[in-house]
């Protein structure tokens, strides 16, 4: 028996989220039912988050123990055989035995995609957030240095949730254009649910004068969710990186 982690990429718009539940197909139902397939067993699919419904993967690990012979290259193809074309697995490697891709992740980048342009792309649609008002790159990008550091992060948690430790270290925020789509790219060592769709919301509210400039660190203060901004769809949303530590492949 081995433990394995494997990378996976998927179209979040046609699952519930990662985790399995009673009502609607996720994508931990589908590795699941892939795993039992491709191994004849009921193994244990430990991920290394929870990304709600219609929220994206570019890189999404997990990890399970296996009896097998099949070398890694291989699992990678019959996996791929017989899971839905949304998801798809990109890597797989051996791991100490004691490895758990959600508590041994050191952090996390997310990268949230703004179809910026007056009219919607319906190439885009669930892939992005179609957002008609004109955005300044460079100004959103000063905006949102104020995020990084070590900062309880109440006020960017959504209401309901029952985490009781709120502090939170954003390594980088940034934001930049591509053509139409502005790009931001968030990393840290960890996100309260809705964080960055709360953060993101928050900056395009600056963007419109719906609060003020420079006004993110008094908000991160007040610890108050009213005080922030809206939570932005979650179709724009992608998680995009996973680190590890040294005996990975991935660290920050």
């Amino acid at each position: 028996m081995r433990n394995y982690l494997f990378k996976i990429k998927y179209d979040g718009f046609a699952f519930h989220g990662w985790q399995i539940q009673p009502n609607g197909v996720t994508v931990q139902q589908c590795v699941t039912d892939a795993v039992r397939r491709i191994f004849s067993t009921d193994a244990c699919v430990h991920g290394c988050s929870r990304t709600d419904a219609g929220v994206h993967a570019n890189e999404f690990c997990f990890n399970c123990k296996l009896e097998t012979e099949m070398p890694c290259e291989k699992m990678v193809y019959a996996l791929n055989a017989v899971l839905p074309e949304t998801i798809a697995v990109t890597d797989c490697s051996p791991v100490s035995d004691g490895f758990h891709a959600r508590f041994d992740c050191k952090g996390k980048e997310y990268v949230y995609i703004i179809n910026n342009s007056k009219v919607r792309d319906p190439f885009l649609i669930n892939r992005a957030y179609h957002y008609k008002y004109k955005l300044d790159e460079d100004f959103l990008n000063g905006q949102a240095k104020a995020f990084i550091g070590t900062h309880d992060f109440a006020a960017f948690c959504a209401a309901g949730s029952c985490v009781k430790d709120t502090v939170r270290t954003v390594y980088d925020f940034t934001v930049r254009r591509e053509g139409e789509r502005v790009i931001f790219t968030v990393s840290g060592d960890g996100f309260l649910y809705n964080m960055v769709r709360i953060a993101v919301g928050t900056l395009l509210d600056i963007s419109r004068g719906k609060l003020e400039a420079g006004s993110v660190p008094q908000i991160i203060e007040s610890r108050e969710r009213s005080r922030a901004g809206v939570t932005v769809p979650a179709c724009g949303l992608y998680l995009n990186k996973v680190f590890y530590g040294e005996n990975n492949d991935d660290k920050h």
